[in-house]
C-alpha cells in the first residue's frame, strides 16, 4: 500500500526531497546545496542542470534512507523558488544559459523602459504585480535579447520557458521524450504575464515584453495529475500531481486556507502571505496580489504577499563574504554574546528593497557604528533586520485588510533561531507561533499532491494534522518597541537613493 508522499523542494540555495506520512510527519529528508553563481554585482545565477542532478540525487537517497520504493509512494509534489527563470531547448533539454535567479537585478533598465510614463503599476490591475526585476518576465526578455540566437530559436518554437517547477516537472516526466511542459497558477502569477481573473496568459502583455507565446508552459491548477515520472526514474509511473510556489506551499502546509489566515516564512528571504479568499485585493501599501492556491475544478484562492529579499541570505553573507561565522548556526551564539544591538542597525538592501518600499535604488547599509561595536553587534543587527522588515510588511497587511493579526504563524529554517523568534514577537507585539513540522513548504507540496489522488480526503484532514510546536510572547513594553522601530526607519531612509546614473 502506498502510504507516503514525496515532496521535491527546489529552493534558492538547495534542493530537498522529503517523505511524509498520512499524519504529515517527516519520515526522511535529504538536501543538497547548489552553487550561487555571481558573475558581477547584481547578477545571481544557478546552473539548471546541476539542480536537476541534485533532484535525482536527493530522491534516490531519501528513498534509500526511508527504505522505500516507488510502490510505497502515492504521489509526487513539487515546490520551488518562484521567479527564477530558465529557458531551454525542447529537443535537447539543454538550457541556453544559466537560470536567472529572483534576486538578480540586471533587468532594471528594462523595467524602467517598460514602465515608461505609466509607471511600474502599468500592468498591476491585471497581474497584481508592479514591474520589478524580481519577477521572471523581464528575465525572459533579457535572455532573448542577450543570448546569441535565443530570440530566433524562441520564435521558431524551439525554446521553452519555465520557472523551476516547470523545469523539474518537464525533466521528471521525460524531458525531450514527452516531458510535460506546465506550471501551476501560483507560479504563473509571478511572471507578470498571467491575468488574475482568467488564470491565462495575456497575449497583449507577452507582446509588450516581446516574449513568444509558444515558449510558455500550460497553466494548470495546484492539485491535479500533470503526468507520471519517466521509466528511467526511481519513481517511475508515480503521478506528479501537486505544484505550489514555495511561499504558497508554506501557507498551504500551515493549513492557512481561508480568508484572514496567514503565515510568514523565514528562508533566503522572508515572505508573508495573507489569504483573501476568492476576492482579488489590490494593496494600497506596497504588497503584491497573487494566487494563493487552486484545487482542481474549484475557484482560485488569492492572497496578499509581502516579499522581503534578504533575510536568511544575510546570514550566509556574514559567513561567506565577511567570514565572521563559519556556519549559519553560529550566528545566534554570536548575537547572544551582546546584550543588545549596541545602536547598530543593518538594512540588507542588497537587491534594493522589496515590500513595502519597492525601491530598487536602495543598497545595503549599516548605521550607528561606534568604536564600541563588535562582531556580536553586527550579528545581532543582522538578525533584527529580519524582524524589523517583517514588522513593516505586517503593518501593510493590517492596513490593507482592515484587521489586526492576533498572532503570526511562522516556518522556515530561521525559526530554529530562538533569539530571532523572541525579538520578532517583541517587535510585533503579538505572539509568534511555530508548528511541530517547521518544513511547511515541502509539506504544502505534499498536501497538494495527496489531495489530487485521494491520499487525504479534504482540507479538514490537513487542518487536523497541524500542531503547535512553540510559542513566543512579547516581552518589551510599547515605548521600547516604538524607539526601536523609529531608529530602524531612520536606517531605512539612509539606504535609499544610493544608486545613481553612474551605477
Amino acid at each position: 500500500m502506498s502510504d507516503h508522499i514525496i515532496a521535491i523542494d527546489q529552493g534558492t540555495t538547495s534542493t530537498r526531497a522529503i517523505v511524509f506520512d498520512r499524519r504529515g510527519r517527516i519520515v526522511a529528508s535529504e538536501q543538497r546545496e547548489h552553487r550561487q553563481i555571481l558573475p558581477r554585482a547584481g547578477w545571481v545565477e544557478h546552473d539548471p542542470e546541476e539542480i536537476w542532478r541534485n533532484v535525482q540525487l536527493v530522491v534516490g537517497i531519501v528513498l534509500a534512507t526511508a527504505d522505500l520504493t516507488r510502490h510505497d509512494i502515492a504521489a509526487i509534489g513539487i515546490t520551488n523558488q518562484r521567479e527564477t527563470a530558465v529557458v531551454w531547448d525542447r529537443r535537447t533539454g539543454r538550457p541556453v544559459c544559466n537560470a536567472i535567479v529572483w534576486q538578480d537585478t540586471r533587468t532594471q533598465d528594462l523595467v524602467d523602459a517598460l514602465a515608461g510614463d505609466e509607471g511600474v503599476g502599468r500592468f498591476a490591475p491585471i497581474v497584481g504585480l508592479p514591474l520589478a526585476t524580481y519577477f521572471s518576465g523581464t528575465k525572459i526578455r533579457w535572455i532573448l535579447d542577450n543570448v546569441d540566437g535565443a530570440r530566433e530559436r524562441a520564435e521558431a518554437g524551439e525554446l521553452l520557458f519555465g520557472t523551476m517547477d516547470s523545469w523539474v516537472l518537464w525533466n521528471l516526466t521525460g524531458g525531450p521524450d514527452g516531458g510535460v511542459h506546465a506550471t501551476d497558477v501560483t507560479n504563473a502569477s509571478r511572471t507578470l504575464f498571467m491575468d488574475l481573473r482568467t488564470l491565462q496568459w495575456r497575449d497583449d502583455i507577452l507582446a509588450a515584453f516581446g516574449v513568444p507565446r509558444a515558449m510558455m508552459p500550460e497553466i494548470r491548477s495546484s492539485s491535479e495529475v500533470y503526468g507520471h515520472a519517466e521509466d528511467s526514474s526511481l519513481l517511475r509511473e508515480t503521478p506528479v500531481c501537486g505544484i505550489l510556489g514555495d511561499q504558497q506551499a508554506a501557507t498551504f502546509g500551515q493549513a492557512a486556507f481561508e480568508a484572514g489566515e496567514s503565515k510568514n516564512t523565514y528562508g533566503t528571504g522572508n515572505f508573508l502571505l495573507f489569504q483573501t479568499g476568492t476576492e482579488i485585493v489590490h494593496s494600497q501599501g506596497g504588497l503584491l496580489t497573487t494566487v494563493g492556491y487552486q484545487l482542481q475544478g474549484r475557484p482560485a484562492r488569492y492572497a496578499l504577499e509581502g516579499s522581503i529579499a534578504v533575510t536568511g541570505s544575510l546570514v550566509q553573507w556574514l559567513r561567506d563574504q565577511l567570514g565572521i561565522i563559519s556556519s549559519a548556526a553560529e550566528v545566534e551564539d554570536l548575537a547572544r554574546s551582546v546584550d543588545d544591538n549596541g545602536g547598530v542597525y543593518f538594512v540588507p538592501a542588497f537587491s534594493g528593497l522589496f515590500a513595502p518600499h519597492w525601491r530598487p535604488d536602495a543598497r545595503g547599509t549599516i548605521v550607528g557604528m561606534t568604536r564600541f561595536a563588535n562582531r556580536g553587534h553586527i550579528a545581532r543587527a543582522a538578525l533584527e533586520a529580519t524582524a524589523f522588515q517583517t514588522r513593516e510588511v505586517l503593518d501593510a497587511v493590517n492596513a490593507d485588510s482592515g484587521m489586526r493579526l492576533a498572532e503570526l504563524k511562522v516556518d522556515g529554517g530561521m525559526t530554529a533561531n530562538d533569539t530571532l523568534m523572541q525579538f520578532q514577537a517583541d517587535v510585533l507585539g503579538v505572539p509568534v507561533v511555530r508548528p511541530v513540522v517547521a518544513e511547511t513548504t515541502a509539506l504544502g507540496a505534499a498536501y497538494a499532491a495527496g489531495l489530487a489522488v485521494g491520499f487525504w480526503a479534504g482540507l479538514d484532514d490537513l487542518r487536523a494534522n497541524w500542531q503547535e510546536g512553540r510559542r513566543w510572547l512579547p516581552r518589551v513594553d510599547e515605548a521600547q518597541r516604538a524607539r526601536q522601530l523609529r531608529l530602524w526607519r531612520k536606517a531605512v531612509e539612509r539606504s535609499l537613493g544610493w544608486v545613481d546614473a553612474a551605477h
